[in-house]
Parts: structure tokens; sequence; C-alpha cells
């Protein structure tokens, strides 16, 4: 090849890889189909809803979203799934056999798992995300929040193997105000890091009166995907109220939130789960509210306090039963430009 030609092909070739270098998005962006989870859609029709939203990553976060475990039917929406680009995560429920979410009519714990890890194979989904349960496991009973989590670790363990030949690892969610972000770690250490991760809930922390920036903190190492969402907090004389918003309404800085999580999760998804509520009050005066969080460290629970007492009151209007299935769609997709404009996506 002559001087002047490969000087030429190589410039060439380096500005392609600049561009595609340019061109490689911060994140990749998702979409947890619980956020339009009225739809009433089919597994096909979710997939071609997203991929017009530019989601590289659909969260079927529970088996109703996917349309059924059979084989057959999983790979075909693995095909079609494959045909618009996009990556297939799939979900389950609790997987804790002491928690009050846990479903036994299902199957045991383990015998719930390994169906959902034969599934993942055949939908091509390189995690099985599931939960220990939710705010009522905390306090009450003789269990608490601690013996769920050694129950969860006992599920685990004897799986490790199965779930490693497979190349499938088990994503574990901080649900609906069931663990603080130093348990769940505590949970994926005892169970085994090799093959237990996190799926990481950016607004499930606010029901735990945790800052969701100290979550991301402590997780951050454990991520294999994610719910994303905002959230609002202030004081109120019963105690701290909060609630989840649209991407940019809340007040727990989730601009800078996401900012972290691409730098500290690089390739993991950052996929949407848009949930918007009226406001749940942690009565933090009355002593038995206590009950559940015996062992939060007053460090933890300051950084929270701090961020409510800025806060403003955050109003809700449900909206009209006839209205609510628009609504979950607009309140993802004003979610989702959101994301893609903070991003350039």
């Amino acid at each position: 090849m002559h001087r002047r030609k490969f000087v030429s092909t190589a410039a060439a070739a380096l500005s392609t890889s600049v561009q595609a270098q340019e061109r490689k998005s911060p994140v990749r962006f998702g979409i947890d189909l619980f956020s339009i989870r009225s739809q009433n859609w089919t597994p096909f029709e979710y997939l071609d809803y997203c991929a017009r939203w530019k989601a590289k990553v659909v969260h079927f976060s529970e088996i109703r979203f996917i349309g059924g475990l059979e084989p057959a039917h999983l790979k075909q929406v693995r095909a079609h799934a494959e045909r618009l680009g996009i990556e297939i995560e799939l979900g389950m429920r609790s997987i804790c056999p002491s928690s009050k979410a846990f479903d036994p009519a299902q199957g045991t714990a383990p015998e719930q798992l390994l169906r959902m890890l034969e599934a993942a194979g055949h939908a091509g989904s390189p995690i099985v995300r599931c939960f220990l349960g939710t705010m009522a496991d905390r306090a009450g009973g003789s269990t608490g929040i601690d013996g769920h989590i050694e129950n969860t670790v006992k599920v685990l363990r004897p799986l490790r193997s199965r779930f490693q030949d497979a190349n499938i690892k088990i994503a574990i969610e901080n649900h609906a105000g069931d663990m603080q972000a130093r348990e769940l770690k505590t949970l994926i250490e005892e169970a085994g890091r090799d093959f237990t991760g996190a799926c990481l809930d950016s607004g499930n922390p606010v029901w735990a009166i945790e800052d969701p920036h100290l979550t991301l903190e402590t997780l951050a190492p454990y991520v294999l995907t994610s719910h994303v969402r905002d959230s609002s907090l202030w004081m109120t004389p019963e105690g701290i109220a909060v609630r989840w918003t649209r991407m940019g309404e809340g007040n727990v800085n989730i601009s800078g939130w996401v900012r972290k999580y691409a730098e500290l999760c690089p390739g993991r998804a950052m996929s949407l789960e848009i949930i918007v509520t009226g406001p749940r009050t942690h009565a933090i005066y009355d002593p038995t509210f206590w009950d559940g969080y015996r062992k939060t460290p007053a460090w933890e629970f300051s950084r929270f306090l701090a961020i409510a007492e800025k806060g403003k009151p955050s109003s809700y209007t449900p909206p009209p039963k006839e209205d609510a299935v628009r609504r979950e769609r607009e309140d993802l997709e004003a979610s989702a430009r959101w994301v893609q404009d903070f991003f350039h996506l």
C-alpha cells in the first residue's frame, strides 16, 4: 500500500472511530413495563411501543407482561425483540418464603426461581429480577427484616451452580420499602455476589426513609439493572411525606442521580419505572414507627431528613378512572423525553 493511501485510510478509520464514540450513548435507555402496567397489551405490542421510544432494554418485571413462560412463546418474543434491537430482561415477584408478599401457590421459592432461570434462557435475558418483600416485612411478628434476609439467603445459596452454569444472574430489587441499601448489600454478599446482584430502584428508598443517592452510592458495585423514577419529600405535622413523580418533578436531585448512575454503573440499563402517586407519610414522631428501623444509623437518616426539610408540599390529583390508562402513558412519555433530553439520546 502506498504511503499516501495508507495515511488516508488510517485517517478515515480514525474519524469513523471518533464519530462512533461521539454517537455512543452514555446510558442504555430502557423501560420497565410496570410503568404501563394497565395497558393490557401483548408482549409484542409492548416491545413495539418501547421501540418507538428508542428503548434498548425492555424490562418484563412480572410474568404477566411476557404473556406466559412456554418456551415456544418466549422464543417468539425474543425474536421480535431482536428484530427491534431490544434486549429483554425478565422478572418475577417475591422469593422470600417468610415474606407477606410471597405466593406459595406458585411453588416453593427455589422452584419459582428455577422456572424463571429456564425462561430467561429462552428469552435471552441475562438476569432474573426478583425481590424479598415490602415495607410490611420490616416490623411485626417474630421474623423482622433480618430474619427475612436470612431466609432469602437460604433460598439462593443452593442455586448458585445452576445460575452460574447458565451464565444468568439474580437481580434482587430494593422493593417497596423492604430493605435499605446496607441490608440489600448484606443479602447479596451472604448469598454470593458471583451470581446475585442488585436491581437498583431510585424511587423505593424514600419508602425506606433513605436518601436515594445513599442507596446508589452503597449498591453501585452490585448493580445489574435498575428501575428509575423521581420523588418528592417534605415535612408535615405528622412526619415526612413522600410521593413518586415524573422525572424532573421531584426534589431528590434526580438529574444528579442519573448522572452519577451513568458514571458508577457503566453499561447497566437505566430503565424507567414511572409510578406517579399521592403522598405516603412516615410518622417519625410516633415511637412505634421506629420498630422497623431500630438499626438505621442516625447519619443515614439525617441525609433523608435533610431532603425533606428543604422540600415543599407536592400536590397530586388522581386521574378519573376513565383517564388512568392514558395518564400512565403520558407519565412515562414525559419522563422518557426528560431522560432523552438530559443525555441527548
